[in-house]
């Protein structure tokens, strides 16, 4: 089982044309998800951002997303994210596979944990290894380049970057720079699924060139990296094994307190 959750320019009219439009109940509301058959698979498509790209990055109803997700019985994930870059050797058009992530949120409910239930998840390693493994061999096979290993700097957003917040994640290690993954991630694990993200350089950060940064230029991107993207992502899928043998699933073995 499993999910596609496409980011901002990332339409689900590039999925299929036969999509049938559900509406799954959680505690946190009620989220639409499709479906969609892919190479005789059925997978489902969440756009994070709701129907018509409603909600902002710092008010996405990522809990609602994710329960929704688990009570549809997905057990993997993949992602898609725009983002900036922070290293001119990945430029506009790159595809990268992050490994680690810094996060800079504010404002946002991070966790399903509760009074009474009390956990520490492990987060060495962020994202699924067998997934990413997938993806790598995947983009092998179709011969795309995607850069394996960065670090994803997560912001509350809806407003981009200054140059000196910009700088100051280029000093700590970041590449990437987003509004995103967290909490989609942490949710992901707590509720045993894995997770991927895979992100699409849409532009330089700002101050890198010193060029102003638009909307207008990440959607437009993205639009245009989407097929490649996808077609990514189903090959990746013949590669997955049937049963899942990473860490993703046991994430809670010596964690609750």
């Amino acid at each position: 089982m499993i999910a596609i959750i496409g980011g901002s320019g990332f339409s689900k009219s590039g999925l299929n044309q036969n999509m049938e439009r559900i509406e799954v109940p959680t505690e946190y509301g009620k989220v639409d998800v499709f479906t969609v058959e892919i190479e005789n698979k059925q997978l489902y498509f969440l756009p994070r951002h709701g129907l018509g790209h409603s909600y902002p990055p710092h008010l996405i109803p990522y809990k609602a997303n994710i329960q929704a997700l688990k009570n549809l019985g997905i057990e993997r994930i993949f992602a898609t994210s725009a983002v900036g870059s922070l290293n001119e050797n990945l430029e506009p058009g790159r595809i990268v596979i992050p490994d680690q992530f810094i996060d800079f949120t504010k404002n946002r409910d991070h966790s399903f944990s509760k009074v009474g239930k009390v956990y520490h998840l492990d987060f060495t390693e962020p994202f699924c290894s067998e997934m990413a493994e997938s993806v790598l061999k995947a983009s092998s096979m179709i011969g795309l380049n995607v850069k394996s290993g960065a670090t994803y700097v997560v912001t509350e957003g809806p407003r981009f970057e200054t140059p000196a917040e910009i700088n100051a994640y280029r000093i700590l290690g970041g590449d990437l720079v987003g509004m995103t993954l967290v909490p989609e991630c942490v949710l992901a694990r707590e509720l045993g699924m894995c997770y991927l993200t895979i992100s699409i350089v849409t532009n330089l950060a700002a101050g890198i060139k010193g060029e102003r940064l638009t909307a207008v230029e990440v959607e437009e991107m993205m639009k245009v990296k989407q097929d490649e993207v996808l077609n990514l992502i189903y090959k990746a899928i013949t590669l997955l094994p049937e049963k899942r043998k990473c860490h993703c699933s046991s994430a809670f073995e010596g964690a609750e307190i």
